[in-house]
């Protein structure tokens, strides 16, 4: 394996913390909480390269925030029964601090679904990967199942996007979270969620599209790179449904004017320059797709961005939308992220699809010879 491989499980493994939370970046303080959204992807990472125990601390601490929080998911629900709009005191956030506190001192756009579902796939990648999934502590499966209630009842609610912007809207890539996550909790436990699993995909695409792909929200022509979700890995369409093909066109064509994935045409953070972590998801999206060209490249590109130190920031200031922007964002939050932990964890991701992918390959091939 390449040093960045491994450097990539060294840097996790540091910015783990003793509660099991993974700090979503050591040396950017605006990050110095656990996100569900990025958590739950470096959990699966980490499950990925075999280092199970730190996937297990991960999900430790997960259930227990969630756990210590049931009163608000249970008014969360009651309220939403009733057609009332939630308060602040009304959902769980989006973020905590490593020993599973609340985020204080700053005001934070926290209504966001997306990374609780993620939560629920990942966990259900844990129980697949380690072979495990009949022997999950009851605590992690009784909080499960209360996002999996939380979700049900919340999904058609407009929210923050994985960008943590557009409130007022409801997004594909958070529709598509929220039907992985109650899928795999479906596997794990029984639950019947076919009837929202049923609803989200008929929503999706009869409200969903625009200009023959999906949209970045309901009533967009945009598009957004964290679309790449709605087919890997969260499974509302394969790979190659015709949406999601024009999708990924759009993507390519629309936001990747260099080497890497911008998050949307439109982004202005940090000048909205190319995300590693998207790059690499492409590359994932194309392993998953069999195109193994295209994924190499997005890995060669992935791997180019890493600095001296062995690190993969969280984007890379080239082919700026909005180069007036940079600046500004630097002055008030320092230099970009780095590194970023879920860049991290998408190059292992990458690295292990497109080895999976080639290894079935040429099983395939070779019993097809024989």
């Amino acid at each position: 394996m390449t040093d960045l491989y491994r450097q990539s499980i060294e840097i996790i493994l540091r910015s783990q913390t003793a509660s099991g939370a993974y700090l979503a970046s050591p040396n950017f303080p605006t990050y110095h909480y656990c996100w569900f959204r990025d958590g739950s992807f470096i959990a699966y990472a980490m499950d990925l390269v075999g280092e199970h125990e730190s996937a297990r601390r991960f999900h430790q601490w997960a259930a227990a925030a969630v756990s210590a929080r049931a009163e608000v998911v249970e008014r969360a629900i009651a309220r939403a029964s009733r057609g009332e709009p939630l308060t602040g005191t009304d959902y769980l956030h989006t973020r905590y601090a490593p020993d599973g506190a609340e985020a204080v001192g700053v005001e934070w756009p926290n209504f966001q679904l997306d990374g609780f579902g993620t939560w629920l796939w990942a966990l259900g990648e844990h129980a697949r990967l380690t072979r495990d999934a009949h022997s999950l502590p009851p605590q992690w499966l009784r909080a499960a199942g209360h996002l999996a209630d939380y979700l049900t009842a919340l999904w058609a609610l407009p929210c923050y996007d994985c960008w943590e912007e557009f409130p007022d809207q409801v997004h594909p890539h958070t529709l598509a979270a929220i039907f992985g996550g109650l899928a795999a909790h479906s596997s794990l436990t029984g639950a019947d969620h076919d009837p929202t699993l049923s609803a989200i995909q008929e929503f999706l695409r009869r409200r969903g599209a625009a200009k023959g792909g999906f949209a970045k929200y309901i009533g967009s022509q945009e598009v957004d790179a964290s679309l790449l979700g709605l087919a890997v890995p969260y499974s509302v369409v394969a790979p190659d449904d015709p949406l999601m093909l024009t999708t990924v066109h759009r993507i390519e064509q629309e936001l990747r004017r260099g080497g890497g994935v911008h998050r949307y045409a439109a982004d202005t953070y940090y000048g909205g320059g190319e995300w590693v972590l998207l790059t690499a998801w492409l590359g994932w999206y194309y392993a998953q797709a069999g195109e193994w060209d295209k994924a190499q490249n997005a890995l060669r590109w992935v791997e180019a961005q890493t600095d001296s130190q062995g690190r993969l920031t969280e984007q890379v200031p080239a082919t700026l939308n909005a180069p007036a922007h940079y600046a500004p964002w630097r002055e008030r939050w320092g230099e970009v992220a780095n590194p970023l932990l879920w860049s991290h964890a998408k190059y292992l991701v990458l690295v292990t699809a497109l080895k999976t992918g080639r290894d079935l390959a040429v099983s395939s091939q070779t019993r097809l010879a024989s």
